[in-house]
């Protein structure tokens, strides 16, 4: 095994487009589906709440993950908001850092009739998927809420710039 200096995951073409991205910024979420051993669950930036009747989120995944197929398999998810002590859970459940055992031994959570919930989170909606659709290299799931809680929110994790932030970290 060689030990490199350069990011594993960087890409080495410079896009504007992706650094835009970037510099947007977004809320760190993690969407959870399924229950037992058929649970799953994918960390997401790319996450929109849309006013409604019923209200939706819109949420981009990684078109081969193990949640866009639990999710389209059960047609229900769960949205959890992450806080600044959830950053390790994030990198885990992108599969950016190691879970012995899988990353839902790194948590308690609650099962829900749309999947597991974070114990923890003050901040989340119980969903069921409306469409899904590709869009891009990603895979578009368009859902409604059936349930929601907004609790507390004092440290609010955010993904800027290819880096985990809270707002007290903002210069």
């Amino acid at each position: 095994m060689t030990i490199h200096t350069q990011h594993p995951f960087a890409n080495p073409h410079r896009e504007a487009a992706r650094q835009l991205r970037g510099r947007m910024g977004g809320r760190v979420t993690l969407i959870t589906a399924g229950e037992g051993r058929q649970r799953a669950g994918w960390t997401v930036s790319a996450a929109l709440f849309v006013d409604g009747d019923p209200w939706r989120v819109l949420a981009l995944v990684d078109p081969d993950s193990r949640l866009a197929e639990r999710v389209e398999e059960t047609g229900r998810a769960v949205i959890q908001l992450l806080d600044a002590q959830h950053r390790y859970l994030a990198d885990a459940f992108a599969g950016l850092a190691p879970a012995p055992g899988g990353p839902f031994t790194l948590a308690l959570w609650q099962q829900t009739p749309c999947g597991p919930r974070l114990a923890d989170a003050a901040n989340w909606a119980l969903l069921h998927l409306e469409d899904a659709s590709d869009l891009g290299w990603s895979r578009q799931l368009v859902f409604t809420i059936d349930e929601a809680a907004a609790g507390t929110d004092d440290a609010p994790l955010h993904h800027v710039r290819g880096r985990y932030t809270t707002p007290e970290e903002q210069p």
